[in-house]
């Protein structure tokens, strides 16, 4: 649940700053996942279950 400051929403008390460095490091975080899913899965082939290594070796 969003919490309210009087009757608006905190997000509606936001500067435009505020909201820019929030976007900012939203982006971010998701640009590491992103990098942390492309490194796991950076041999794989589409659509094939994931080979164990361990198994194979």
């Amino acid at each position: 649940m969003t919490r309210k400051i009087g009757s608006k929403h905190e997000a509606q008390h936001r500067g435009k700053k505020e909201r820019q460095e929030i976007r900012r490091t939203n982006i971010a975080r998701e640009a590491v996942k992103m990098a942390e899913a492309r490194a796991k899965y950076r041999n794989q082939v589409k659509g094939r279950p994931q080979e164990q290594a361990s198994a194979t070796a």
